[in-house]
Protein backbone atom coordinates (compact mmCIF):
# COMPACT_ATOMS: atom_id res chain seq x y z
CA UNK A 1 0.00 0.00 0.00
CA UNK A 2 1.39 3.63 -0.51
CA UNK A 3 1.29 6.46 1.27
CA UNK A 4 -2.10 8.59 0.60
CA UNK A 5 -3.88 11.60 2.60
CA UNK A 6 -6.09 8.84 4.07
CA UNK A 7 -3.21 6.82 5.84
CA UNK A 8 -3.42 6.93 9.46
CA UNK A 9 -0.76 9.56 10.80
CA UNK A 10 0.89 9.09 13.65
CA UNK A 11 -0.23 12.50 15.56
CA UNK A 12 -1.51 13.76 18.89
CA UNK A 13 -3.91 14.76 19.78
CA UNK A 14 -6.12 14.97 16.62
CA UNK A 15 -5.64 11.03 16.03
CA UNK A 16 -8.57 10.64 18.99
CA UNK A 17 -12.05 10.92 18.34
CA UNK A 18 -15.10 11.00 20.70
CA UNK A 19 -14.58 7.94 22.69
CA UNK A 20 -10.99 8.70 24.22
CA UNK A 21 -11.29 5.69 26.19
CA UNK A 22 -10.33 3.47 23.11
CA UNK A 23 -7.22 3.43 20.61
CA UNK A 24 -7.02 5.99 18.50
CA UNK A 25 -9.84 5.16 15.74
CA UNK A 26 -7.83 5.65 12.74
CA UNK A 27 -5.45 2.57 14.06
CA UNK A 28 -8.67 0.40 14.88
CA UNK A 29 -9.51 1.20 11.45
CA UNK A 30 -6.33 0.46 9.87
CA UNK A 31 -6.27 -2.94 12.06
CA UNK A 32 -9.52 -3.81 10.66
CA UNK A 33 -8.52 -3.91 6.99
CA UNK A 34 -5.11 -4.95 7.34
CA UNK A 35 -2.60 -6.11 10.06
CA UNK A 36 -0.08 -3.81 8.19
CA UNK A 37 -0.59 -0.15 6.80
CA UNK A 38 1.75 2.00 5.03
CA UNK A 39 1.50 5.44 7.17
CA UNK A 40 3.46 8.20 7.71
CA UNK A 41 5.52 9.40 10.90
CA UNK A 42 4.58 13.11 12.20
CA UNK A 43 7.88 14.39 10.27
CA UNK A 44 6.34 12.86 6.82
CA UNK A 45 8.92 9.71 7.10
CA UNK A 46 7.39 6.07 5.76
CA UNK A 47 6.60 3.66 8.37
CA UNK A 48 5.24 0.61 8.67
CA UNK A 49 1.71 0.28 11.40
CA UNK A 50 1.85 -3.42 12.79
CA UNK A 51 -1.98 -3.62 13.74
CA UNK A 52 -2.54 -7.28 14.15
CA UNK A 53 -1.77 -9.36 17.12
CA UNK A 54 0.17 -12.30 15.51
CA UNK A 55 2.45 -9.89 13.47
CA UNK A 56 2.97 -7.58 16.45
CA UNK A 57 4.49 -10.78 18.82
CA UNK A 58 6.52 -11.42 15.36
CA UNK A 59 7.99 -8.22 15.30
CA UNK A 60 8.93 -7.82 18.97
CA UNK A 61 10.28 -11.65 19.07
CA UNK A 62 12.08 -11.06 15.82
CA UNK A 63 15.93 -10.48 16.28
CA UNK A 64 15.59 -8.96 12.64
CA UNK A 65 14.17 -5.97 14.09
CA UNK A 66 16.19 -3.82 16.13
CA UNK A 67 14.98 -1.86 19.10
CA UNK A 68 17.83 0.37 19.50
CA UNK A 69 17.51 3.90 19.17
CA UNK A 70 20.77 4.61 17.21
CA UNK A 71 19.74 2.19 14.09
CA UNK A 72 19.29 4.21 10.66
CA UNK A 73 15.72 4.37 9.98
CA UNK A 74 14.21 3.83 13.73
CA UNK A 75 11.01 5.98 14.00
CA UNK A 76 10.35 8.64 16.91
CA UNK A 77 7.40 10.40 17.28
CA UNK A 78 8.85 13.89 18.78
CA UNK A 79 12.05 15.07 17.49
CA UNK A 80 12.67 16.06 21.45
CA UNK A 81 12.45 11.68 21.23
CA UNK A 82 15.00 11.38 18.55
CA UNK A 83 18.03 13.72 20.10
CA UNK A 84 17.48 12.13 23.67
CA UNK A 85 17.13 8.59 23.12
CA UNK A 86 20.24 8.75 19.88
CA UNK A 87 22.69 10.46 22.19
CA UNK A 88 22.21 8.83 25.73
CA UNK A 89 19.69 5.67 25.23
CA UNK A 90 18.58 3.50 28.00
CA UNK A 91 18.71 -0.16 27.78
CA UNK A 92 15.13 -0.55 26.52
CA UNK A 93 16.56 1.45 23.29
CA UNK A 94 19.41 -1.23 23.03
CA UNK A 95 19.64 -4.58 21.51
CA UNK A 96 21.29 -7.63 22.54
CA UNK A 97 24.26 -8.63 23.89
CA UNK A 98 24.41 -4.37 25.51
CA UNK A 99 20.46 -4.86 26.07
CA UNK A 100 21.05 -8.12 28.16
CA UNK A 101 24.18 -7.09 30.02
CA UNK A 102 22.24 -4.56 31.65
CA UNK A 103 18.60 -5.88 31.83
CA UNK A 104 20.25 -8.35 34.14
CA UNK A 105 21.82 -6.13 36.49
CA UNK A 106 17.64 -5.30 37.67
CA UNK A 107 16.50 -8.55 36.81
CA UNK A 108 16.14 -10.30 40.38
CA UNK A 109 15.19 -7.07 42.14
CA UNK A 110 11.89 -7.59 40.07
CA UNK A 111 11.24 -11.51 40.05
CA UNK A 112 7.95 -12.87 40.90
CA UNK A 113 9.42 -13.90 44.47
CA UNK A 114 11.26 -10.76 45.22
CA UNK A 115 7.64 -8.55 44.76
CA UNK A 116 5.35 -11.32 46.39
CA UNK A 117 7.78 -10.53 49.80
CA UNK A 118 7.03 -6.65 48.67
CA UNK A 119 3.05 -7.25 49.13
CA UNK A 120 2.93 -6.68 53.26
CA UNK A 121 4.67 -3.23 52.23
CA UNK A 122 2.57 -2.20 48.84
CA UNK A 123 -0.49 -2.96 50.94
CA UNK A 124 0.24 -0.64 53.65
CA UNK A 125 1.04 1.78 51.24
CA UNK A 126 -2.07 1.79 49.61
CA UNK A 127 -4.13 1.43 53.15
CA UNK A 128 -2.22 4.64 53.92
CA UNK A 129 -2.99 6.41 51.41
CA UNK A 130 -6.69 5.79 51.45
CA UNK A 131 -6.49 6.71 55.03
CA UNK A 132 -4.96 10.18 53.59
CA UNK A 133 -7.93 10.33 51.23
CA UNK A 134 -10.29 10.14 53.69
CA UNK A 135 -9.02 11.82 56.50
CA UNK A 136 -8.88 14.65 53.71
CA UNK A 137 -12.58 14.32 52.54
CA UNK A 138 -14.65 14.01 49.62
CA UNK A 139 -13.87 15.04 46.69
CA UNK A 140 -10.55 14.43 46.15
CA UNK A 141 -8.27 13.56 42.84
CA UNK A 142 -7.51 9.97 42.53
CA UNK A 143 -4.53 10.74 40.12
CA UNK A 144 -3.04 13.30 42.46
CA UNK A 145 -3.82 11.59 45.91
CA UNK A 146 -3.88 7.72 45.34
CA UNK A 147 -2.70 6.54 41.42
CA UNK A 148 0.03 8.64 41.72
CA UNK A 149 2.02 8.85 45.15
CA UNK A 150 1.53 4.74 45.72
CA UNK A 151 3.86 3.96 42.81
CA UNK A 152 5.97 6.62 43.08
CA UNK A 153 6.45 5.32 47.10
CA UNK A 154 6.92 2.18 46.19
CA UNK A 155 9.65 2.57 43.11
CA UNK A 156 11.51 5.07 45.70
CA UNK A 157 11.84 2.53 48.45
CA UNK A 158 12.74 -0.19 46.06
CA UNK A 159 15.44 2.46 44.36
CA UNK A 160 16.44 4.19 47.71
CA UNK A 161 15.25 7.44 46.49
CA UNK A 162 14.17 9.80 49.32
CA UNK A 163 10.10 10.32 48.49
CA UNK A 164 10.42 13.90 49.56
CA UNK A 165 11.85 14.43 45.98
CA UNK A 166 8.75 13.05 44.13
CA UNK A 167 7.60 16.24 43.46
CA UNK A 168 10.83 16.57 40.83
CA UNK A 169 10.96 13.64 39.40
CA UNK A 170 7.62 13.10 38.88
CA UNK A 171 8.03 16.65 37.13
CA UNK A 172 10.72 15.66 35.20
CA UNK A 173 9.24 12.02 34.47
CA UNK A 174 5.85 14.55 32.40
CA UNK A 175 8.39 16.15 30.15
CA UNK A 176 10.29 13.16 28.97
CA UNK A 177 6.99 11.48 28.40
CA UNK A 178 5.16 14.37 26.38
CA UNK A 179 5.38 14.03 22.64
CA UNK A 180 5.45 17.84 22.48
CA UNK A 181 8.58 18.19 24.49
CA UNK A 182 11.23 19.79 22.38
CA UNK A 183 14.85 18.78 22.43
CA UNK A 184 16.35 21.50 24.00
CA UNK A 185 13.50 21.05 27.50
CA UNK A 186 14.22 17.14 26.85
CA UNK A 187 17.62 17.50 27.19
CA UNK A 188 17.55 19.99 30.02
CA UNK A 189 15.01 17.35 32.17
CA UNK A 190 17.71 14.59 31.38
CA UNK A 191 20.00 16.05 32.44
CA UNK A 192 18.78 17.22 35.46
CA UNK A 193 17.23 13.86 36.14
CA UNK A 194 20.44 11.77 35.50
CA UNK A 195 22.19 14.85 37.62
CA UNK A 196 19.91 13.52 40.89
CA UNK A 197 20.43 10.21 40.58
CA UNK A 198 24.22 10.31 39.56
CA UNK A 199 24.30 12.54 43.24
CA UNK A 200 22.06 9.92 45.29
CA UNK A 201 24.19 7.27 43.70
CA UNK A 202 27.51 8.89 45.02
CA UNK A 203 25.52 9.03 48.35
CA UNK A 204 24.70 5.99 48.10
CA UNK A 205 28.68 4.45 48.15
CA UNK A 206 29.43 6.74 51.01
CA UNK A 207 26.47 5.33 53.24
CA UNK A 208 24.85 2.52 51.51
CA UNK A 209 21.32 0.52 52.05
CA UNK A 210 18.79 -2.41 51.44
CA UNK A 211 17.83 -0.59 48.10
CA UNK A 212 18.30 -1.20 44.20
CA UNK A 213 20.96 1.72 43.41
CA UNK A 214 23.32 0.70 46.67
CA UNK A 215 23.49 -3.01 45.17
CA UNK A 216 24.14 -1.08 41.56
CA UNK A 217 26.59 1.43 42.98
CA UNK A 218 28.49 -1.29 45.03
CA UNK A 219 29.23 -3.40 41.53
CA UNK A 220 32.36 -3.06 39.74
CA UNK A 221 31.13 -3.85 36.26
CA UNK A 222 29.11 -0.97 35.65
CA UNK A 223 30.12 2.60 34.65
CA UNK A 224 28.58 5.55 37.12
CA UNK A 225 27.07 6.76 33.86
CA UNK A 226 25.24 3.12 33.39
CA UNK A 227 23.92 3.48 37.07
CA UNK A 228 22.57 6.37 36.80
CA UNK A 229 20.70 5.01 33.53
CA UNK A 230 19.58 2.28 35.43
CA UNK A 231 18.38 4.17 37.96
CA UNK A 232 16.50 6.98 35.12
CA UNK A 233 14.48 4.23 33.88
CA UNK A 234 13.18 2.52 36.91
CA UNK A 235 12.39 5.69 38.27
CA UNK A 236 10.53 6.98 35.20
CA UNK A 237 8.82 4.14 34.25
CA UNK A 238 8.29 2.18 37.80
CA UNK A 239 5.75 5.14 38.73
CA UNK A 240 4.20 6.35 35.98
CA UNK A 241 2.98 3.57 34.03
CA UNK A 242 1.07 1.90 37.19
CA UNK A 243 -0.22 5.35 37.86
CA UNK A 244 -1.66 5.92 34.56
CA UNK A 245 -3.04 2.36 35.02
CA UNK A 246 -4.64 2.48 38.16
CA UNK A 247 -6.48 5.29 37.63
CA UNK A 248 -8.01 4.32 34.19
CA UNK A 249 -8.60 0.91 36.06
CA UNK A 250 -10.36 2.49 38.59
CA UNK A 251 -12.67 4.73 36.00
CA UNK A 252 -13.01 1.85 33.96
CA UNK A 253 -14.76 0.19 36.50
CA UNK A 254 -16.69 3.24 37.65
CA UNK A 255 -18.02 3.47 34.05
CA UNK A 256 -19.10 -0.44 34.19
CA UNK A 257 -20.80 -0.77 38.05
CA UNK A 258 -22.07 -4.21 37.10
CA UNK A 259 -18.01 -5.71 36.57
CA UNK A 260 -17.28 -3.62 40.24
CA UNK A 261 -19.83 -5.62 41.89
CA UNK A 262 -18.51 -8.51 40.41
CA UNK A 263 -15.19 -7.92 42.11
CA UNK A 264 -16.57 -7.09 44.93
CA UNK A 265 -18.36 -9.46 45.95
CA UNK A 266 -15.90 -12.46 44.25
CA UNK A 267 -12.78 -10.79 44.78
CA UNK A 268 -10.88 -14.39 44.07
CA UNK A 269 -11.72 -12.95 40.38
CA UNK A 270 -9.18 -10.25 40.60
CA UNK A 271 -6.45 -11.62 39.21
CA UNK A 272 -7.50 -12.36 35.74
CA UNK A 273 -9.49 -8.91 36.29
CA UNK A 274 -6.11 -6.92 36.28
CA UNK A 275 -4.86 -9.04 33.16
CA UNK A 276 -8.46 -7.98 31.19
CA UNK A 277 -7.87 -4.37 32.32
CA UNK A 278 -4.42 -4.37 31.00
CA UNK A 279 -5.62 -5.68 27.67
CA UNK A 280 -8.69 -3.85 27.21
CA UNK A 281 -6.90 -0.32 28.28
CA UNK A 282 -3.54 -0.95 27.01
CA UNK A 283 -1.69 2.34 27.73
CA UNK A 284 0.69 2.38 25.61
CA UNK A 285 -1.74 3.20 22.99
CA UNK A 286 0.51 4.63 19.87
CA UNK A 287 2.82 1.24 20.20
CA UNK A 288 6.44 0.35 20.32
CA UNK A 289 9.09 1.24 17.51
CA UNK A 290 11.33 -0.99 15.86
CA UNK A 291 13.18 -0.98 12.63
CA UNK A 292 14.09 -3.79 10.26
CA UNK A 293 17.79 -4.55 10.35
CA UNK A 294 17.52 -6.82 6.90
CA UNK A 295 14.69 -7.67 5.10
CA UNK A 296 12.24 -9.14 6.07
CA UNK A 297 8.92 -10.80 5.31
CA UNK A 298 5.75 -10.24 7.72
CA UNK A 299 2.40 -11.37 6.51
CA UNK A 300 3.37 -11.91 3.34
CA UNK A 301 4.60 -8.53 2.83
CA UNK A 302 8.16 -7.63 2.36
CA UNK A 303 9.91 -4.93 4.39
CA UNK A 304 13.36 -3.82 3.84
CA UNK A 305 16.34 -3.10 5.72
CA UNK A 306 15.67 0.17 7.24
CA UNK A 307 12.18 -0.09 7.47
CA UNK A 308 10.02 1.62 10.56
CA UNK A 309 7.68 -0.02 12.12
CA UNK A 310 5.16 0.83 14.82
CA UNK A 311 4.09 -2.43 16.19
CA UNK A 312 0.41 -1.56 17.78
CA UNK A 313 -0.07 -3.24 21.29
CA UNK A 314 -3.32 -1.47 21.48
CA UNK A 315 -4.78 -2.78 18.52
CA UNK A 316 -3.28 -6.14 18.49
CA UNK A 317 -4.68 -5.90 21.98
CA UNK A 318 -8.51 -5.88 20.43
CA UNK A 319 -7.76 -8.74 17.80
CA UNK A 320 -11.12 -10.35 17.37
CA UNK A 321 -8.84 -13.62 15.96
CA UNK A 322 -7.86 -14.64 19.34
CA UNK A 323 -9.88 -11.88 22.27
CA UNK A 324 -13.38 -12.35 20.60
CA UNK A 325 -13.65 -16.40 19.69
CA UNK A 326 -17.22 -17.47 18.96
CA UNK A 327 -19.19 -17.25 22.57
CA UNK A 328 -17.24 -14.35 24.04
CA UNK A 329 -17.97 -10.62 24.13
CA UNK A 330 -16.14 -8.62 21.59
CA UNK A 331 -12.57 -7.57 22.23
CA UNK A 332 -13.76 -3.98 22.03
CA UNK A 333 -16.07 -4.85 25.32
CA UNK A 334 -14.50 -5.20 28.38
CA UNK A 335 -14.94 -8.63 30.16
CA UNK A 336 -13.30 -9.72 33.39
CA UNK A 337 -14.19 -13.21 33.29
CA UNK A 338 -12.46 -13.41 29.71
CA UNK A 339 -8.94 -15.44 29.93
CA UNK A 340 -6.76 -12.84 28.65
CA UNK A 341 -3.39 -13.56 29.58
CA UNK A 342 -2.24 -13.89 26.31
CA UNK A 343 -2.12 -9.97 25.75
CA UNK A 344 0.48 -7.85 24.73
CA UNK A 345 0.25 -4.58 27.04
CA UNK A 346 3.77 -5.65 28.60
CA UNK A 347 5.68 -6.01 24.98
CA UNK A 348 6.74 -9.46 24.25
CA UNK A 349 10.00 -11.14 23.64
CA UNK A 350 13.35 -10.22 24.95
CA UNK A 351 12.13 -6.71 25.79
CA UNK A 352 8.73 -7.41 27.40
CA UNK A 353 8.68 -5.70 30.64
CA UNK A 354 10.74 -6.04 33.37
CA UNK A 355 8.63 -4.37 35.88
CA UNK A 356 5.59 -6.14 35.02
CA UNK A 357 5.51 -8.62 38.24
CA UNK A 358 5.68 -5.50 40.22
CA UNK A 359 3.10 -3.49 38.10
CA UNK A 360 0.48 -6.69 38.69
CA UNK A 361 1.27 -6.94 42.89
CA UNK A 362 0.20 -2.97 42.75
CA UNK A 363 -2.98 -3.21 40.68
CA UNK A 364 -4.09 -6.33 42.53
CA UNK A 365 -4.03 -4.62 45.59
CA UNK A 366 -5.06 -1.15 44.19
CA UNK A 367 -8.20 -2.70 42.96
CA UNK A 368 -8.71 -4.93 45.70
CA UNK A 369 -8.62 -1.69 48.65
CA UNK A 370 -10.70 0.51 46.70
CA UNK A 371 -13.50 -1.76 46.05
CA UNK A 372 -13.37 -3.15 50.13
CA UNK A 373 -13.22 0.46 51.39
CA UNK A 374 -14.45 3.21 49.23
CA UNK A 375 -17.93 0.56 47.84
CA UNK A 376 -19.44 4.08 46.80
CA UNK A 377 -16.12 5.71 44.98
CA UNK A 378 -18.07 7.35 42.59
CA UNK A 379 -16.77 10.13 39.68
CA UNK A 380 -17.13 13.80 41.54
CA UNK A 381 -17.85 15.55 38.38
CA UNK A 382 -19.40 14.76 35.01
CA UNK A 383 -17.66 12.09 32.79
CA UNK A 384 -17.66 14.30 29.44
CA UNK A 385 -15.27 16.81 31.68
CA UNK A 386 -12.46 14.29 32.31
CA UNK A 387 -9.17 15.10 30.32
CA UNK A 388 -6.82 12.52 29.05
CA UNK A 389 -3.02 13.17 28.59
CA UNK A 390 -3.27 11.79 24.79
CA UNK A 391 0.50 13.99 23.85
CA UNK A 392 1.78 11.82 25.99
CA UNK A 393 3.93 8.00 25.41
CA UNK A 394 1.67 6.36 28.39
CA UNK A 395 -1.88 7.25 28.10
CA UNK A 396 -3.78 7.86 31.29
CA UNK A 397 -6.68 10.42 32.84
CA UNK A 398 -5.14 13.91 33.96
CA UNK A 399 -7.51 13.96 37.14
CA UNK A 400 -9.89 11.63 38.51
CA UNK A 401 -12.51 13.95 41.25
CA UNK A 402 -14.02 11.54 42.85
CA UNK A 403 -16.90 11.13 45.89
CA UNK A 404 -17.47 8.33 47.87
Amino acid sequence: MSLTSTAPALTLPAAYGSCPYDPPPAYLEAAAERPLTRTALPDGSPCWLITGYQEVRAVLADARFSADARTPGFPFLSPGQRELATAKPSFIRMDDPEHARLRRMVTKDFLVKRIEALRPGIQRIVDEAVDRMLAKGAPADLVGDFALPVPSLVICLMLGVPYQDHDLFQSLSRTLLDNSTTHEQAARAHHELMSYLARLAADKQRKPGDDILSRLVARDDLTPQETASLGFLLLVTGHESTANMSAMCTLALLRDPKQATLLRERPELIPAAVEELLRHLTIIHLGLARVAKEPVEIAGTSLAAGDAVICMLSTANRDEGLFGPEGCTHPSQLDLTRDARRHLAFGFGVHQCLGQPLARAELHIILETLLRRLPGLRLAVPEEELEFSTGSIVYGVKALPVSW
